[in-house]
Formats: structure tokens, C-alpha cells, sequence
């Protein structure tokens, strides 16, 4: 009997307990390097979102704190109460004068008769009568272009900016072609007043003369109309120059800039 207990003894297995724990131990690092792999990839996460965070808190919450402030500022202005005080009273009424002032020199400015004004810059120009404007649209004014020749001359096509007048007005006007237009074609200059020299229809129906040779006229080059193209004098097509010829007088203003 006690031979068949010490067996059964045998068999019976004991756990073995130092084992156990150095199983735990070796699983322990392993949980550890794991954790540790997971704070820094939430770190990384979160630098990754706080700067495009920080980004757009200072690019458009902070402005935009700022414009409701600008915002609020602007209610407590306008607010009914504040207007009701003597300084902004008074404030507003020293602006009055001051832009009544201002107004009254505009007006001694301001041409009674009829005037045009010309833009070189957007090729357009405007009509005036009894200050109001009464005509607006497209020409064409100096194309800038540098004309050189052999000798010492040469020209640049720009028109002349200022404050000119109308000092004659011609009707079926012959343009006198100038020596620049035969360098141009590359032709030989002819004498002053050869043939050669007088052009038919190319300045449209009418002209006006604002002084050293440069006059407001029409054109045959209709397509370039709105843009630099001249060689110093203002072109309008036919409608236009028909009532600005018919519109301006000998003196009327004309404003170029």
C-alpha cells in the first residue's frame, strides 16, 4: 500500500513556482516596450495635430477675435446715445464745414462750358456738359513706341498730359504727314509741302486742335480703339467724335492724364 501511495506521489506533479515567475518576468518587458510604444505614438499624434492647431488658432481665431472687437467697436459708435453727445456734435459739425468748403472750390474748379476728360491710362475719355457727364467710351491715345533714325532725331508717340483747351475745329480735316511718318515707312523724307505729304480720310470726319500738333480725331483703325496705339493724338470712333464735335466749343477744356 505504502509502495502504491509513494507512486501515486510520483506522479503527482508540484508546480514549479520559481518558473511561473520567471515566465512573468519575461512577459513583463514585453508589455512594458509595448506601452512604451504606444505613449509615444499618441505623442507623436498629438504633435502632429497641434501644430496645424496652433497654426489656425493664430491665423484665424485670433483676427477673428480681433474683428469683433473692431465690430463692437463700431455698435458702440453708431449707437443713438453716443450720438447725442456734445463732442461728436461738435465733431460732425466741424466735418460739415470742412466738406462744404471743399465742395465750393470744387465747383470754382469746374468748368461751365462744356469739357472732356481723356484717360491715357484706361483709353477711355468723358463728356461734360452743364457738369454732368453726358458720354462716355473708348479711344485710343500715344502708344509710347521710340522712333529712332540715323541722326540724332528722335520721337516717342506719347500723348501729352494736362489741361489743354480746343483752339480750332476742322470739318473733312487732310492730315500733313510730318517727317516722322516717312521714317516710319521707311521712305525718304520729301520736301514741306509735297504732295506726298497730304493724306485724305484718315482722320475720320472731324478734328480738334489742342495745340502742338496733336488734335482729338477720328480714325480708319477702328479695331484698336480702348488701347495705346496713337502716335500722340486721341482717336474716337465716328459716333463719338460726332458729339464731342458737336458738343465742345473753341476754348472748352481739356483734361488729359
Amino acid at each position: 500500500m505504502e509502495e502504491n501511495n509513494s507512486k501515486i506521489e510520483d506522479e503527482i506533479t508540484v508546480p514549479d513556482i520559481d518558473s511561473n515567475q520567471s515566465n512573468e518576468n519575461n512577459k513583463k518587458p514585453k508589455r512594458s516596450g509595448f506601452i512604451r510604444f504606444l505613449r509615444f505614438l499618441c505623442f507623436f499624434l498629438l504633435s502632429i495635430l497641434l501644430i496645424p492647431a496652433l497654426a489656425l488658432f493664430f491665423l484665424y481665431t485670433i483676427p477673428g477675435i480681433q474683428e469683433f472687437g473692431k465690430g463692437r467697436v463700431r455698435i458702440e459708435i453708431n449707437d443713438t446715445l453716443f450720438k447725442k453727445e456734445p463732442p461728436y456734435k461738435k465733431q460732425i459739425a466741424s466735418l460739415k464745414k470742412e466738406l462744404q468748403k471743399v465742395e465750393k472750390k470744387l465747383e470754382t474748379f469746374t468748368p461751365t462750358q462744356p469739357y472732356i476728360v481723356i484717360s491715357t491710362t484706361k483709353n477711355r475719355f468723358y463728356l461734360f456738359q452743364n457738369k454732368k457727364m453726358i458720354r462716355e467710351g473708348f479711344c485710343s491715345s500715344g502708344s509710347y513706341i521710340l522712333l529712332l533714325t540715323e541722326g540724332p532725331k528722335k520721337w516717342i508717340f506719347k500723348t501729352p498730359k494736362g489741361k489743354f483747351k480746343i483752339l480750332n475745329k476742322h470739318k473733312d480735316p487732310v492730315w500733313k504727314k510730318p517727317d516722322w511718318a516717312f521714317i516710319e515707312e521707311g521712305l525718304p523724307v520729301p520736301s514741306a509741302n509735297a504732295d506726298s505729304r497730304y493724306e485724305y480720310g484718315v482722320l475720320g470726319d472731324y478734328a480738334l486742335d489742342i495745340g502742338d500738333d496733336y488734335m482729338i480725331h477720328g480714325t480708319i483703325w477702328k479695331r484698336f480703339l480702348g488701347m495705346p496705339a496713337t502716335h500722340g493724338c486721341v482717336r474716337l470712333n465716328d459716333e463719338d467724335l460726332k458729339v464731342v464735335y458737336k458738343t465742345l466749343d473753341f476754348g472748352s477744356k481739356v483734361y488729359i492724364y
